[in-house]
């Protein structure tokens, strides 16, 4: 017999798939409305709570778009990275339905300059480790991570088969993440990061840079680029007044 929690969860997951069966089979397209809580909840026989999880999900997937007010609609074809949170690439990828792989650049030990010191918070001419890898989605570069990894809370980075796992899944294994702090910049790409991407030298990048901590000190400062017309990064909150 099944429990009420796995059928709220098939019930969950159908909305989902309805929706997105009507936006892969170009029933919807982007910019279309999507029906409300309370119109898909009395749809699918299902409870209004039910009915925004699964909204709230692919909002969160980058699938649908919410204006506050207005309601909420197809969202357009590029892939969204949540700012809210911090998911590893092929995560992303493959929830998408879409097939990951990626090209390793780089797997160095440097010396850490005045500047990579300060963002690691560990002394300069230090031992640093430094990857470099492109991830690709269906065979198209999506991102260039440049990352540099601190040795002390991260002692066996540099020999991870990086073909087979990403930084993001090891990190958060050997040094569960506790705080990040990121921002987000365009920049113009320069002759270099422009062939990695394989994107034209006008084409708008988006420079998201990103160092994680745990709970013994700066594990990570990444630098991740995405071209700008294959990829956005965005988020939702729900915001509760106090009572």
């Amino acid at each position: 017999m099944m429990n009420k929690k796995s059928s709220v969860q098939a019930r969950f997951v159908q909305i989902k798939s309805a929706l997105l069966e009507k936006i892969e089979s170009g029933e919807m397209s982007p910019g279309d409305k999507v029906l409300s809580e309370n119109q898909l909840a009395e749809s699918f026989a299902v409870s209004r709570m039910t009915a925004r999880r699964a909204l709230t999900e692919l909002v969160n997937e980058g699938i649908l778009a919410r204006s506050q007010g207005v309601g909420t609609f197809v969202s357009d074809s590029r892939p969204m990275s949540s700012i809210l949170e911090i998911r590893s690439i092929d995560d992303e990828i493959s929830q998408r339905g879409h097939k990951y792989t990626n090209q390793v650049l780089s797997v160095d030990s440097i010396q850490a300059s005045e500047q990579q010191s300060a963002w690691l918070g560990v002394p300069e001419n230090s031992l640093v480790f430094h990857t470099k890898i492109v991830h690709m989605e269906n065979g198209l570069a999506i991102q260039f991570e440049d990352r540099l990894v601190n040795p002390v809370l991260a002692p066996d980075y540099i020999k991870q088969d990086f073909s087979k796992t990403t930084a993001n899944h090891y990190l958060s294994e050997v040094a569960p993440l506790t705080q990040a702090d990121h921002s987000v910049e365009a920049i113009l790409p320069d002759q270099g990061l422009a062939q990695l991407l394989n994107i034209a030298l006008d084409q708008p990048c988006l420079k998201l840079s990103r160092r994680t901590y745990s709970s013994k000190g700066i594990v990570s400062y990444a630098r991740l680029y995405h071209p700008g017309n294959r990829y956005r990064i965005g988020g939702h909150l729900d915001f509760h007044p106090s009572k």
